[in-house]
């Protein structure tokens, strides 16, 4: 997993550069087409999914999400990587509750134009342990966001993607939006200290890079949240810092280099209560505990 990028110059210079992300996921194969060919058999109607709801990190992207259950009085939350903390990387096994931020975010609109600015209260829950998520909890409420700005939340799924379905990651970092399927999933993710668990493998299109770790990945029949975007192999490597690796339930190592990978989301559902309150000790909940 890279390091997230310093800054827009050394962002463009990795752009220029055809660099992979570090810890980060987005691919670049331009909008799919919403209809199908001439000829196919047919297909489930295809959401519209757009930059709305996206955010822009200072170094990576990210998304305003909710849960089934979250109200619009609720203060909102913003979905990230565990490795985009301001802070930098969490220790592996290390895991952050309730810290207090003052973190911006820049809110776009459905074209991808900024919007407005919205403002962290704190960090809700991050790790880089069995998965990479950072959760934000933010000054303002669904309500506000949609009063102020016409932009509602997107929706965490609850339930487990699956293999084959069409998806969309949505950088608000770059401001691009990458459509491929999921090609599988690795049993355990390793790279360098940190382990991830259940990970989502990314088929070949999804060929993404600096600045997209956080990107919300987007089912393309629901319009829901199945993951984020989080890491890729660069160049080969086996387990190492920016090239992960698979293994297997009986300890087997596959590298596949130029592949991209994303972090389950659904996992995030059963750990918030009332008040979109990260709750560890709600029945379900299997996110790791400090």
């Amino acid at each position: 997993m890279r390091k997230p990028l310093l800054g827009a110059l050394l962002a463009a210079l990795l752009l220029g550069a055809g660099v992979a992300p570090a810890m980060a996921t987005s691919h670049d194969a331009g909008a799919p087409s919403k209809t199908a060919q001439a000829g196919s058999v047919p297909q489930a109607k295809v959401q519209a999914v757009d930059f709305a709801g996206t955010v822009a990190l200072s170094n990576c992207s990210g998304s305003v999400v909710r849960t089934p259950d979250s109200q619009p009085t609720d203060p909102a939350l913003v979905l990230s990587n565990g490795h985009c903390l301001e802070s930098g990387f969490p220790a592996a096994g290390q895991v952050i509750t309730d810290r207090a931020s003052s973190r911006t975010f820049t809110l776009l609109n459905s074209s991808g134009s900024g919007v407005g600015t919205l403002r962290a209260s704190k960090i809700a829950y991050a790790t880089m342990t069995d998965t990479d998520i950072s959760l934000y909890q933010l000054t303002s409420t669904y309500a506000q966001i949609q009063s102020t700005y016409g932009i509602t939340a997107l929706e965490l799924n609850a339930a487990r993607p699956a293999q084959g379905s069409a998806i969309k990651v949505v950088s608000g970092y770059w401001k691009r939006i990458y459509s491929c399927n999921v090609d599988g999933f690795a049993y355990r993710l390793k790279e360098g200290d940190w382990t991830w668990k259940d990970s989502v493998r990314y088929t070949s299109a999804c060929n993404t890079i600096g600045g997209t770790s956080g990107s919300p990945v987007i089912d393309n029949t629901t319009g829901k949240v199945v993951a984020v975007n989080n890491t890729g192999n660069e160049d080969g490597g086996r387990c190492t810092l920016n090239n992960p690796c698979e293994v297997d339930a009986n300890g087997t190592v596959t590298v596949r280099q130029g592949i991209n990978y994303a972090q389950e989301t659904y996992l995030i559902v059963p750990c918030v209560g009332a008040g979109n309150k990260i709750d560890l000790s709600r029945t379900g909940c299997a996110l790791p505990k400090p």
